[in-house]
């Protein structure tokens, strides 16, 4: 099958996110590839939390059960009314699509099938990210959990897809599971309009640098306000915006205070305002994880991909999960060593490029069209048709 299928009667599919997809901030990977494989012919059922019924979300029609907001007694909860609901429907869906936080749930129908004499819904698992290391009871409960799952679903799972080649194999993904794998993406349309209007710098102005996202410590993102602060004592001009929020938090707060009011820590906002953010900074910083973080790797920056599409050059960390996509591109600021030293060696070279920041803008956002979601649900679709159209032989390409 070729992934263009709009004029194949395709099976049907319902896919599962336990996540408030309303208000979600990564909402796209949900509702711009359910519209992008509907497109495609696809008859998916997108099942995801908030008030019960079906609600449109940005113009795609999502089935919403409820989850009450306690920690771990909603998950179950929400999985019961999720149970009812397949079981309601079991004899519509050609597969079931889930994520690890619903795998303990899922996975058992496969027993409920047999029972039924029945060798469909086949259940297939999406890996999109793994759980970060960090102490506390609540983290190592999170990681055990994952790790069930991922048990679970390579003994019970009919199938299984992930972000990148590199988290199927972090995980451990079996070959003959592996239909395939779609990386994230962005929404060209509501990010270009940030390329228009934007004011490069010129001589004795501030470059102006931007990181959207969580504040946690393997993100390095202190280290960056420590490297920002000594390039403008050493005669540089920078500005550093920080907007989301975390448990580094006070940290960045603390480094904020003493830059002289070169860098501002900001609240989240909701993903609508982030490119009219962007059109006013020169700079997207992504996270920026040690050069050899496996977690990193595996992952598709959903960030990186907006900076892209905003038109604006990326400062980023050596990581393979950024180096795999610009590619041989010369958009990027390249931090070799995840230290206040070695970001300050790529602050001086940004400042060196100064002039030429909106050509690197520019190649940015021509490279942002080949990751969009579109693509990213074409992907889908293609692992999708794998598992569900083709003769099974063990084998993925």
């Amino acid at each position: 099958m070729s992934g263009d299928a709009r004029n194949t009667e395709l099976p049907p599919v319902v896919w599962v996110s336990a996540r408030p997809i309303a208000s979600a901030l990564d909402s796209a990977t949900w509702l711009e590839t359910t519209r992008e494989l509907r497109e495609r012919g696809w008859p998916i059922t997108l099942v995801g939390e908030g008030p019960a019924g079906e609600h449109c979300i940005q113009g795609v029609t999502v089935y919403c059960l409820p989850k009450p907001r306690v920690y771990g007694l909603g998950y179950c909860l929400f999985h019961l009314r999720l149970w009812r609901f397949l079981f309601q429907q079991r004899a519509k869906y050609a597969t079931i699509l889930f994520h690890q936080k619903s795998a303990p749930w899922v996975l058992p129908l496969r027993f409920v099938r047999s029972v039924g004499d029945r060798d469909q819904p086949l259940l297939t698992m999406d890996t999109r990210d793994v759980v970060a290391v960090g102490t506390g009871l609540r983290n190592w409960l999170r990681r055990f959990y994952f790790r069930c799952a991922h048990w679970l679903a390579n003994h019970w799972a009919d199938g299984q897809t992930a972000i990148t080649p590199r988290m199927a194999q972090l995980v451990g993904i079996p070959s003959a599971q592996l239909w395939g794998t779609w990386p994230s993406g962005v929404d060209l349309e509501r990010f270009q309009p940030a390329q228009a209007g934007r004011k490069w710098p010129g001589p004795g102005d501030p470059i102006h640098l931007m990181y959207i996202g969580t504040f946690v410590r393997d993100r390095n993102l202190t280290l960056l306000c420590r490297a920002v602060d000594r390039a403008n004592v050493d005669g540089l001009a920078f500005a550093l915006s920080l907007v989301g929020d975390g448990p580094e938090r006070p940290a960045l707060e603390e480094a904020a205070r003493g830059a002289g009011g070169a860098i501002h820590v900001e609240p989240p906002v909701t993903h609508d305002r982030i490119p009219e953010l962007l059109r006013q900074v020169h700079v997207g910083v992504t996270s920026l994880p040690s050069s050899y973080d496996r977690k990193f790797e595996a992952s598709s920056p959903i960030k990186l991909f907006e900076y892209m599409a905003a038109g604006l050059p990326v400062l980023a960390t050596d990581n393979a999960c950024h180096t795999d996509v610009v590619g041989e591109g010369t958009y990027a600021f390249w931090v070799r060593e995840a230290s206040k030293e070695g970001m300050l060696a790529t602050l001086r070279l940004v400042a060196r490029a100064q002039e030429r920041l909106g050509v690197k803008g520019a190649e940015a956002a021509a490279a942002a069209q080949a990751w969009t979601w579109q693509e990213a649900g074409r992907k889908l679709a293609v692992a999708l048709e794998r598992g569900l159209l083709e003769p099974a032989d063990g084998s993925v390409a």
